[in-house]
């Protein structure tokens, strides 16, 4: 339960610097980022496979590339559900997609599988190798 809480609290994170990094983008507080947080992440659970598998040979044809726009048509979603989080044109939507996925990536790779925030810490060994 706490790893759902901090992946949570991480794309809570993402739209918010995507709010603050892009001018399509508004959130009006913390709160509606939660809630457009808790909305992406159901969408992403459920309906985003669907997507994916439906336009498999568009994703194929663009290597990869067409995940960005549905996600940016999830998020777009999102915005006509929750009031105080708003995206204005689909070019803002990809853009705010692609870092949304950025700043989430990068801040679930310090998550490990069982929800709890990890580090490595490196020292130098014998014969001045680091490990």
């Amino acid at each position: 339960m706490p790893g759902l809480l901090i992946r949570w609290l991480i794309l809570t994170a993402a739209i918010i610097a995507a709010a603050y990094l892009l001018e399509g983008i508004e959130v009006a507080g913390f709160s509606s980022a939660f809630f457009a947080a808790a909305i992406l992440g159901v969408l992403n659970a459920l309906l985003r496979p669907v997507l994916l598998v439906l336009t498999l040979p568009i994703n194929i044809l663009s290597l990869g590339l067409f995940t960005f726009v549905i996600n940016a048509l999830m998020l777009m979603m999102v915005s006509g559900v929750i009031g105080g989080f708003e995206v204005r044109g689909f070019w803002s939507a990809v853009f705010g997609s692609l870092v949304v996925s950025l700043v989430s990536w990068g801040l679930s790779s310090f998550v490990n599988e069982r929800g709890r925030i990890e580090y490595i810490e490196l020292r130098r060994g014998p014969g001045g190798r680091w490990g």
